[in-house]
């Protein structure tokens, strides 16, 4: 695989700085039941990574301590860890709102027995991976019957109240084939609810639109194609000043599998360590001590990924 950080490093992607931390995103580890041609984490069946009980509890310490009011599990898929559910029964437990990175196939996974209602009884938000309304587009980059399961996974969380209103949250996340940006997302997301609506009965409350992003398999994969230098000329041409204000990475912070923090989940895959004095590599247990509000913020060229057009951000578009 080719490395991409050599290629970011040099950048003048606009400084900036942290505001009050509201979110801490948790990458539980790499596992996860498909390996998808996008995927910024190189997550798949083999990958053996994975938060230990230790560090589980230390998440659950932060939130207490720091009054975080949202955790955001990732991986791979978050839900293949063993301790996921007690993970989740305590944040809730502590009044945080729990956010559940979902790629859909896995609520079919052996051992996953109940896990939707699981997710319902605790309220879990779900952003639920689904690249595109047709299967042709989503089994072409996720793996073969990836898009059936993904119908079938929607219309059980569906049976069980989610997407209907606000109580029971159902986002769906897109992100385009190839090395282009996103559509905009008011239009997408009407493409999607008619298109899901009328072909398959399903409902869901929001479309989230995600730009890729220039790393691992997917940055990997356009040098391969000699395409990673036009992607970075039209991430630089797209950047909008505006954006800047609302990134992610200004709220939240990005826990990786061994506890250690960076400024986003994109940084956390390229090794760009959060910035905080005296600390080499900032772990979970600094934040019991320290406020990293107006703390400078480690960027990179890849940056323009997520002021570029619409903008793009976990929470899908910007502006």
């Amino acid at each position: 695989m080719h490395a991409t950080l050599p290629l970011l490093q040099a950048t003048d992607f606009p400084p900036l700085r942290r505001a009050q931390l509201t979110t801490l995103q948790v990458n539980l580890g790499y596992r996860c039941n498909q390996a998808c041609v996008h995927c910024h984490v190189n997550a798949g069946p083999t990958r053996t990574e994975m938060m230990d009980a230790r560090g589980v509890e230390l998440v659950l310490d932060v939130l207490a301590r720091r009054g975080i009011g949202t955790l955001d599990l990732t991986g791979g898929a978050p839900e293949l860890h063993p301790q996921f559910r007690r993970l989740v029964r305590a944040a809730r437990t502590l009044g945080a709102v729990v956010i559940d990175r979902c790629n859909l196939t896995v609520l079919q996974e052996p051992g996953q027995d109940g896990l939707a209602d699981f997710l319902a009884a605790q309220q879990v938000r779900i952003v639920a991976s689904l690249p595109c309304y047709t299967q042709e587009n989503v089994d072409s980059q996720r793996g073969a019957g990836v898009f059936e399961r993904s119908i079938a996974a929607l219309r059980e969380l569906n049976a069980r109240g989610y997407g209907q209103d606000d109580s029971l949250m159902l986002d769906l996340v897109y992100n385009p084939l190839g090395p282009v940006l996103p559509g905009p997302q008011d239009k997408l997301e009407a493409d999607y609810k008619r298109e899901l609506g009328e072909r398959f009965g399903i409902v869901f409350n929001r479309l989230l639109t995600l730009a890729n992003m220039p790393i691992k398999r997917f940055g990997s994969t356009l040098i391969s194609k000699g395409q990673f230098a036009a992607y970075m000329t039209l991430l630089h041409d797209s950047h909008r000043p505006e954006n800047l204000e609302r990134v992610m990475c200004r709220e939240l912070v990005s826990v990786d599998w061994q506890g250690y923090l960076y400024d986003c989940d994109f940084n956390q895959m390229l090794g760009l360590a959060l910035q905080l004095p005296g600390r080499p590599r900032p772990h979970l247990r600094d934040l019991l001590e320290h406020d990293l509000a107006g703390r400078p913020i480690t960027v990179a060229d890849h940056c323009y990924g997520c002021t570029a057009g619409q903008g793009s951000s976990c929470g899908g578009a910007l502006g």
